[in-house]
């Protein structure tokens, strides 16, 4: 059963259903750095603002990415994730398919010059982290479903239905009743 996987880096994080904190309510988390010592950074994937990378970096042509709300911590920087770790220098693999980072100046470049595609990189502000021994504490409490993580997740997949999509393809009973769980038990 995936409630007993533990988490890693390159691994999803899904928020139970009933987790009484709005910041994470459904959402699905990509760990980016996980280490139970030092703690762990990880970014919202299914949380998209209203903005477009165009209306925070004022030196990028039209370009109609939007941005992706990433966390509750550093909400003033910028995050992406990306599938052009052969484009993009500097690059770190996070999963199969899913790069982070990587030189911004060349980013801004690449889309200045429209050889990326905005289905396949993903910005996001501020970003998700956990001290020492805190994510594992919540692990204890059943706070979270970890599942292994999948590019068309991210790249290729509407972020409003995100959550219940992957509870839905886990192939586990459990996880796809809990899938279809309403968002307020009060008003089934």
């Amino acid at each position: 059963m995936l409630s007993n996987t533990k988490p890693k880096t390159g691994s999803f994080i899904l928020a139970e259903p009933f987790m009484n904190c709005p910041e994470f309510d459904r959402t699905v988390v990509l760990l980016c750095e996980h280490d139970e010592v030092k703690g762990t950074f990880g970014l919202v994937v299914n949380r998209k603002l209203k903005e477009t990378l165009s209306d925070v970096v004022p030196d990028i042509d039209a370009f109609d990415a939007p941005l992706y709300y990433g966390g509750p911590v550093g909400e003033n920087t910028l995050y992406y994730l990306h599938d052009y770790s052969e484009l993009i220098e500097g690059s770190t693999k996070i999963a199969e398919g899913i790069y982070m980072g990587g030189d911004f100046e060349q980013i801004k470049s690449l889309i200045n010059t429209r050889q990326i595609d905005p289905r396949f990189i993903r910005f996001y502000i501020g970003y998700s982290g956990w001290e020492g021994g805190q994510l594992k504490e919540e692990m204890g409490t059943n706070s979270w479903i970890v599942v292994p993580s999948q590019s068309k997740y991210i790249f290729g997949a509407d972020s409003t239905n995100l959550w219940r999509e992957i509870l839905r393809d886990t192939n586990d009973d459990h996880f796809r009743i809990i899938s279809h769980f309403p968002e307020s038990p009060s008003l089934n």
